[in-house]
């Protein structure tokens, strides 16, 4: 119990810490979109190795983050932990990118984490909205060259033990902007991997990259059929 109570509240401190770092880049007048973006990305890996090291977890790697960028990594969602895993993997292959979030993220309590730490808000009910989120990502895009895109194509947290159904965005994203997919296969549960850490043993969690998907209209089913190849 006591454990447990430490955990919290040294992520409550940790939070609000890297909220305050991020707003330094978030509101500077005078740096450019490309700097803030490069700056906010490795403050967001910065935080996410804090925590890992606090939960006592390891994350392996399988396969290969690509040298190159404008990379949209489509990765499967159980857990908000799994942006901190993914953040810790991309810190060590010195790569940089932007989240796509759902909006009402950014309305929750720990919403400025989100908004001020680069993520990108989507709206997937509101038609004028997502004709803004569109025209952000293209300009985030055009404005940082080398820029990559990180999405949960079933486009909630899942709780259940089989993929969602994809939706249309992350496949339009890749579409429209050019962009190379890398599915990403997270095999945990990571939920409940939260709700056990601290760990006294060092806890392992299996990251799989997989090879390109250069058509985005084939996205779900190739996504599913790397998946079918991990378990075998």
């Amino acid at each position: 119990m006591i454990k447990q109570l430490k955990k919290y509240l040294y992520m409550i401190f940790l939070g609000a810490k890297y909220i305050k770092r991020f707003r330094t880049f978030y509101d500077h007048p005078y740096i450019s979109f490309r700097q803030r973006y490069k700056a906010l990305s490795k403050e967001r890996q910065n935080y996410s190795n804090a925590v890992l090291k606090l939960l006592n977890i390891q994350v392996k790697q399988h396969g290969t983050i690509p040298k190159k960028d404008r990379v949209l990594y489509a990765i499967n969602h159980r857990s908000l932990l799994d942006i901190i895993v993914m953040e810790h993997l991309f810190s060590q292959a010195n790569k940089d990118g932007a989240w796509i979030a759902k909006e009402e993220l950014f309305d929750a309590f720990y919403g400025e984490f989100f908004q001020k730490s680069g993520c990108i808000a989507v709206d997937i009910e509101n038609k004028k909205g997502l004709v803004r989120f569109f025209k952000t990502i293209k300009q985030l895009l055009t404005k940082v060259e080398d820029g990559n895109i990180y999405i949960f194509p079933e486009g909630e947290r899942n709780k259940t033990d089989k993929l969602l159904p994809f939706q249309a965005g992350a496949a339009k994203i890749a579409q429209a902007n050019n962009l190379t997919i890398i599915p990403v296969f997270i095999d945990d549960k990571l939920e409940k991997v939260f709700q056990k850490s601290p760990f006294t043993q060092t806890y392992e969690v299996n990251v799989y990259f997989g090879e390109p998907i250069n058509d985005p209209t084939k996205l779900e089913e190739q996504y599913h059929q790397f998946i079918k190849e991990i378990h075998q």
